[in-house]
């Protein structure tokens, strides 16, 4: 993930993809130079960024973690030293002909409780995800990623 990639705007196909999808993997490198990866939850923004770039926001939830505080989770510290992230969303299926992935290189940033954006989200999230109608995001950051470059592979057709 070195260097600053090329804008490269993701594809409708590829946006619909990625909107459709239920998870993806996020990638962040730890302070070794080492790859963690995370399954997340997400939501594709209905807005762009002051750039134009498309966002993905994902919550750090409730769900259980490996420590209390959502800032102290290996994730967000990576982040927050080396803000570029990968995103993995992918399609398996037994017909192989409907295999695909989409890979998303962006920067993240958090966004915190009472910020700009951080209640229209929660919206979107819940549409989505209902089981976080139970989970007190409120009160929780969200780990927000402005897409820079997109890249894909095989079927993203419904």
């Amino acid at each position: 993930m070195a260097g600053h990639p090329a804008l490269t705007a993701p594809t409708p196909a590829q946006r619909r993809f990625l909107a459709d999808a239920r998870r993806a993997v996020l990638a962040t490198v730890d302070a070794a130079g080492l790859p963690r990866l995370v399954p997340i939850c997400f939501v594709l923004s209905a807005a762009p960024d002051e750039r134009g770039r498309p966002i993905v926001i994902s919550p750090l939830d409730e769900k259980p973690k490996s420590v209390r505080d959502p800032l102290a989770l290996a994730r967000v510290r990576d982040m927050l030293a080396r803000p570029r992230v990968r995103l993995l969303v992918d399609r398996w299926d037994e017909d192989w002909t409907r295999l695909g992935w989409l890979r998303l290189d962006g920067v993240a940033s958090l966004v915190a409780a009472g910020e700009p954006g951080h209640a229209a989200a929660l919206v979107t999230l819940r549409r989505k995800y209902p089981q976080y109608v139970r989970h007190r995001l409120e009160t929780r950051p969200l780990v927000r990623i402005a897409i820079e470059r997109a890249s894909s592979w095989g079927d993203l057709s419904d």
